[in-house]
């Protein structure tokens, strides 16, 4: 018996090693089989134009915002207009009781007479002097007195009529009219109520609203790259026109009402402030937007949209990226097709549910679009079309895929 131990041995150790192998043999089949099971669809990172809005929030104020100030003072006596009433240049607006100025301009008129009366009686008193000197009849002291009392008498004239003038133009100031035309805002003043130029508050405002000024705030950086493209751009067909004039893209505004909807018309960023604020680094700009529906009112507030269009951006889908400890990461793939955790830096957010890639990602990268929680580093995936979900056209790469894989996996694998 002891003489067959070693043959029974070299059996078990013959056994355990076939054991072994098949163990192993079966792992990598299902390690394998594992890897061949991961089939994601892929996006192939591309450059495009991409269009980003940013909007600023804004205040309304009519071209002409003028002030109704009185000139003179006195007793609101008539008002011609209503708050919201609409009124053209000249229209008369209110009436200040002028009995106090007439009475002014019939004394300056009545002193005026006097003075044409005395002058009248200077000079005809140097014309009668004048042959009794020529005959040696008197001094010729006596002549050149009287000559100065006719100087003294037409300025005298003078003054007084320039006294008349200024009382005409108080008596004038009486009748407030509009200097622009537009619309008549709050009226605090009432009928009977005393108003003087050194008043605190205007008896109403008048705007003109055929054009409106819209101004925002905007940072400093931002100014500047407006600034910069406004500098490089060119002007095209398509270009909003004023005053005959082309303006580029780079400027044009649009502007959303308070209630949400899409004012109709669209607006050109043609000024700024001089200078940044030092407590906010921002800058105070204007944009200049027609009115001829009165649609906008000074006083109204809005939000405006700035589109500006980048060309040659790296642009993916939003939906390939993933934050781990404040960075930014997406799924790219090896030439052998595995799995690598990728850091990027995004530029921006764009219309379609697109990022913009600063770095990190170049065109012709290939990166996975879905199963990132799944898809672990050094994963092995069967690339499948990207389907985008907006409405754009998907981007399908045949280079990408084994035909057969695309005919008969591509739905079953989307579906799992």
């Amino acid at each position: 018996m002891t003489k067959n131990y070693p043959n029974i041995f070299r059996i078990y150790i013959f056994l355990s090693l076939i054991g072994i192998l098949a163990i192993t043999e079966s792992c990598s089949s299902s390690e394998q089989n594992n890897e061949n099971k991961m089939a994601l669809p892929i996006y192939r990172v591309d450059t495009g134009t991409v269009v980003l809005e940013e909007t600023f929030l804004g205040t309304v104020e009519g071209k002409s915002n003028v002030e109704i100030r009185p000139q003179v003072e006195g007793e609101l006596q008539r008002s011609y207009v209503d708050e919201g009433d609409h009124v053209e240049k000249g229209e008369k607006l209110f009436k200040i009781n002028p009995q106090k100025y007439q009475q002014k301009l019939n004394q300056a008129i009545a002193d005026k007479n006097v003075s044409a009366a005395e002058l009248n009686n200077a000079r005809m008193e140097v014309e009668r002097l004048k042959p009794l000197l020529e005959n040696d009849v008197m001094a010729p002291v006596k002549l050149e007195k009287e000559k100065s009392n006719y100087e003294v008498a037409k300025a005298n004239l003078k003054q007084d009529s320039a006294s008349v003038a200024e009382a005409r133009i108080q008596l004038d100031y009486t009748n407030i009219k509009a200097p622009v035309s537009g619309y008549i805002g709050r009226i605090p003043k009432k009928i009977g109520n005393v108003v003087s130029p050194g008043d605190d508050n205007p008896i109403t405002t008048l705007s003109d609203v055929d054009e409106v000024y819209v101004y925002f705030s905007m940072s400093e950086a931002n100014f500047y790259n407006v600034l910069k493209k406004q500098n490089n751009s060119t002007t095209t067909s398509t270009s909003v026109e004023k005053d005959g004039a082309e303006i580029d893209t780079n400027r044009i505004v649009s502007l959303t009402l308070p209630d949400g909807t899409l004012y109709p018309y669209k607006g050109v960023i043609d000024a700024s402030s001089g200078q940044v604020n030092k407590n906010t680094g921002s800058i105070v700009m204007r944009a200049t937007f027609p009115n001829p529906e009165n649609m906008l009112r000074s006083g109204n507030t809005g939000t405006l949209i700035l589109k500006k269009r980048r060309n040659g951006e790296v642009i993916i889908p939003k939906k390939a990226t993933f934050e781990l400890q404040t960075e930014t990461f997406v799924k790219k793939l090896t030439p052998e097709n595995r799995v690598v955790d990728q850091s990027i830096e995004v530029g921006s957010s764009a219309p379609n549910n697109i990022y913009t890639v600063t770095r990190g990602l170049k065109k012709g990268d290939r990166i996975l679009t879905e199963g990132l929680q799944d898809a672990e580093e050094n994963t092995k995936v069967k690339p499948l079309p990207y389907q985008p979900d907006t409405l754009e056209k998907p981007k399908v790469f045949p280079q990408d895929y084994d035909s057969a894989e695309m005919d008969t996996s591509r739905h079953d694998s989307i579906g799992a």
